[in-house]
Formats: structure tokens, sequence, C-alpha cells
């Protein structure tokens, strides 16, 4: 892989950063370098997913200064799928806000900020440092943090408060584990310190710092108990800045979970089954709390904020049975057929936690964005004071019902694939408690999904009445709420989104494949090792180890 392929997906975004604040008075102009950035995008995440299809992971030491000190980009099969997804998303949004944002906040610098907020999402993906990384965050929060507060309005405030008060937390916890991790063993890269740590004496000194780690992560991921700041905020702003938050930032704080514990803690560590069964409940109680709390809820947007929570258990029910499963994988008397058997089930649940990663950006992006629409043309988001869209928008109603039952994972939409992998993987682990309760999440999230489409979509309109002025959402400004300036644009944003849950599933078999083989990358580190240390890489990673 070239250098220049490699730092693309930050330098584009960045890139796209400087030119639009040179066209500060423009926002038209703006809108298209969003757009273009965005499409650019995806073009590179699809050239480094073929790149890394093989299995070659490709590096990038910025100022050729050598490793471990050098500030490295890696990319392997999870890095680059991410990256195109994230661009998928984000050309649906870019295309979403030529009628999905007004033009207040576009004077106030909502598209450079949305590229810096991308520009950071992709180094996050790409760093092979824990201080780099904890720079990403920070640019996150920093852009993410305006994006939420962006028109002033009290409830967007409140909203904000809650928001950034938590990361900020977030944030001291990482830096101050990252602070430890360096006086305990010397370096910050993730490879080094991985090797590091294997080779130590006494590596279970290290799981106190892994535990400040996982709650630094735990809150940027929105589990629990850390997830009450998600539903208290993002709700608030306009649609548009929701889907793009509810489909990438929660997506980051799970992909370096991800990352962080499969590199720290193979199954080989005297502490990984402490460490992954501590992931178990957590991803367990945050399924089932998120679930619940939809559940009673009527605003659309609350009512999806939560399910946000919910679906972020499943992707980390996946890495905690991945990581059980590898921790058995290694007890001493294990026969070679039984130490394969838990290697499978590792590699399938880590590839059904991957995979639901993805289609939760797709679908959870798309359903705030569907909201949007429904806010723009009716005025209100509550789902007591909206009906009847199923007659007088066929259109949007056929894409929020493909968005619905993906989520819920009806079959054979993205949704019911990767959950699919999960049971599967959890069977095979003898997961039995994660899987009820995964199954009873399903069940509810349906019937959460089928409250929004009785009340929104097949229900009666309610008798019109006056929207006082301070019940008006927050995406529509003070111009009139039906108004139909670029609605085109924001049902386009939210068809991309729903064709590409429709993708996912029509084409899972590939896709399935290709997630398998991240996962086994994942497992089996020694090529991302290789590469981040500039060393010749020697193994070719297959689809199972």
């Amino acid at each position: 892989m070239s250098p220049l392929l490699l730092v693309s997906p930050v330098l584009l975004p960045m890139l796209g950063f400087i030119i639009s604040l040179g066209f500060w008075k423009r926002p038209p102009l703006q809108r298209w370098i969003n757009i273009v950035v965005s499409v650019s995008l995806v073009a590179v995440g699809a050239t480094l997913v073929w790149a890394a299809a093989d299995g070659e992971v490709g590096a990038v030491r910025l100022g050729d200064w050598p490793a471990p000190v050098a500030i490295t980009f890696v990319v392997d099969r999870l890095a680059a799928v991410m990256i195109l997804f994230a661009g998928v998303v984000a050309t649906a949004a870019s295309l979403y806000s030529l009628g999905g944002i007004d033009r207040r906040r576009e004077a106030f610098g909502f598209h450079p900020l949305m590229l810096t907020l991308l520009a950071a999402v992709c180094g996050a993906f790409l760093t092979a440092d824990l201080f780099n990384l904890y720079v990403w965050f920070e640019v996150m929060l920093l852009s993410s943090f305006v994006l939420l507060s962006l028109g002033g309005g009290r409830h967007q405030l409140e909203g904000a408060i809650k928001y950034v008060a938590l990361n900020l937390l977030s944030s001291a916890l990482f830096l101050g584990a990252i602070g430890l991790t360096y006086g305990m063993l010397g370096t910050l890269n993730m490879a080094d310190l991985a090797e590091k740590l294997a080779a130590a004496e006494q590596p279970e000194r290290f799981t106190p710092v892994a535990a400040v780690f996982i709650t630094a992560f735990s809150i940027k991921a929105a589990a629990f108990p850390f997830f009450f700041w998600l539903p208290a905020s993002y709700h608030t702003p306009p649609a548009i800045i929701s889907a793009v938050f509810g489909a990438l930032l929660t997506k980051v704080g799970v992909y370096v979970i991800i990352r962080f514990f499969s590199l720290m803690y193979p199954g080989s560590h005297p502490d990984a089954a402490l460490v992954y069964e501590t992931l178990g409940w957590i991803a367990g109680t945050t399924m089932l709390l998120g679930v619940l709390g939809a559940a009673v809820q009527t605003n659309m947007r609350r009512l999806l904020s939560f399910h946000i929570v919910s679906q972020i258990g499943y992707m980390l029910m996946g890495l905690a049975i991945a990581g059980a499963a590898l921790a058995v994988a290694e007890r001493p008397g294990l026969d070679e057929a039984e130490r394969n058997a838990a290697l499978a089930a590792a590699t399938l649940a880590l590839a059904g936690a991957v995979l639901h990663t993805l289609h939760n950006m797709i679908v959870k992006g798309g359903l705030f964005l569907v909201a949007g629409v429904v806010e723009r043309t009716e005025g209100a988001d509550d789902l007591n004071r909206v009906g009847g869209l199923y007659k007088s928008r066929p259109g949007l109603a056929a894409i929020f019902f493909v968005l619905a039952m993906s989520l819920a994972g009806i079959p054979v939409l993205s949704g019911f694939w990767s959950k699919v992998l999960l049971v599967k993987a959890g069977l095979e682990a003898q997961a039995y408690g994660l899987i009820a309760t995964s199954l009873l999440v399903s069940v509810v999230t349906l019937f959460s999904m089928t409250k929004i489409w009785m009340y929104a979509f097949w229900k009666p309109a309610p008798e019109p009445s006056p929207i006082a002025e301070s019940d008006r959402v927050s995406s529509i400004g003070t111009r009139d709420p039906r108004s139909g300036r670029g609605l085109w644009a924001m049902y386009a944003g939210c068809l991309i989104l729903a064709t590409g849950a429709v993708v996912m599933g029509a084409f899972a078999a590939p896709i399935v494949d290709y997630v398998e083989a991240a996962a086994a990358n994942v497992i089996d580190p020694r090529n991302y090792f290789d590469a981040v240390l500039d060393r010749p890489q020697r193994l070719s990673t297959e689809a199972t180890p």
C-alpha cells in the first residue's frame, strides 16, 4: 500500500476543512466540498479494503521516524472496512445536508466541523499508538461539542453540557491510563506494548490500568454503566448531527475496545478470562437497559438514542465471547480438535461483532435521518403528534420499514446475519446467558420499531394544530417546517443507507467471509506487529486460524 493511500482517509477531510475555511462566507461551496470529500473517502475506503483483502497490513511512519517512536498509521482488514463504512455514512449525511440543515448553522461552520469530525474518526481507526489515539479523541470531542451546541438553543446547550462533562471525564481517565502505561512499560505504541506485556514476568500487574482504559472507552462507547449521557444529548441537535454521531462516534469507542483488548489480552494472558467475563456482563447489561429505555419513549430520536446503547451491547458481546473462547483455547490439556473448535468460535464471535458494528453504522444513521425527514415534514418528532405517513409519504415509510426491520434482525437484512454469527458463536462457546439476553433484546427491539411504525406511519394523522415556537424541531430553524426545499436530498441520504442495509443482506456471504478474515487478523496479530514495528511480514492470515 502506498503511503499516500494510507494517509488519505485523514488527509482528504483535513484538506476539505482547510478549503472550506477559505470559503467561510460561501456555504453553497462548502456543501459541495463536503460531498466531494465524502464520496472520495468511499473510493479510498474501497481501495483500502481491496488492498487489505489478501491479509497484507500496510503501515506508514510519518516523518520517517523509526518504530516504535514514530507516529504510525496502520491499515488492516478491520481498519479498512471501518473507513469504507464511515465514508458511506458521511456521503449520505453530506447529501442529506443540502436540505437537512438550516442556513444559520451553515453560516457558523457546520460543514468544516463535519469534515474535522470525519478526519478525527478516520485518524482513530488508523492510529497505532495510544497517545495519538487520545489526540484524535480530543479532536472528535471538540468538533462534536461545537456541532452539538451549534445554533445555541437551550435544549441543545443542556444536552451539550451533559455530553461534554462525561466525555471530559473519559479523556481525563484515558490520559491518566496512558501515563501509567508509559511509566510501567516505557512505550505507547500498541504493537510494542502488546509484545512487552506478553514478555513481562507479571503481566497481570497491568490489569488495574486496563480497568481505567475500559472505563474511559466505555464512556466513549456509551456502554453500561456510563451510557446515560447519550440519550440525554443525542436528540437535541439537528437530526443530521444525531445521525452522524450515532453512526460513527460510539463505533469508534467499540473499535478501540476491540483493538486494545485483543492486543493486550490474548487468550494466553493470565487475566484474560476475568477481563472477558467482565466485558460479557457489561455487554448483557448494556443491551438490556438500552432496549428497556427505548421501549418507554415517545420521542423518536430519544427512542433511537436508547437503541444505540442497546446495540453497543451486541458488539461487546461478540468481543466477550471471542476473548473467553481464546482463553479456553489456551488451557493446558486440550487436544487439537478442542483447541481448533475454541479458535473457530472466537473467530466467529469477533466476526459477528465487526459485522454488527458495520450494520449498525448504516442502519442507525439511516433511522436518525428518517426521523429528521419526519420532523421536517410534520413539524414534530413526538409519536403522539404525527401519523398517517404510510399514506402521505409511502417512500419514506418503505425506507423506514427496511431500516427498522434490519435493526430488529429480521431475515434477510443486514442485522439478521450479524446476530446469526453472534448466536452461533455463543452456542459454540456455551455463553447461554448472553444468547438469551440478546434474543430477548431483539424481541423488544422489534416491539419498539413496531411502535414507531404504528404511531408515526400507520395510525391516522392527528388533527392539525399550531406548532409552538418552543416545540419546533432544531433541524429546521425558523423557516416553515413543511417547506419542500432540499427534501429530495434528505430522501436521497436516507435511501443510500437503506440500500446499504439491503445490499449487506443480499451479499451476506462475501461480506461474512471478509469480516471473518478481519477477525482472524485481529486474533492473530503477528502481521500487524510486523507492519507497525517495521519488520518483514511473514504470515498470510486466512479466514480461520
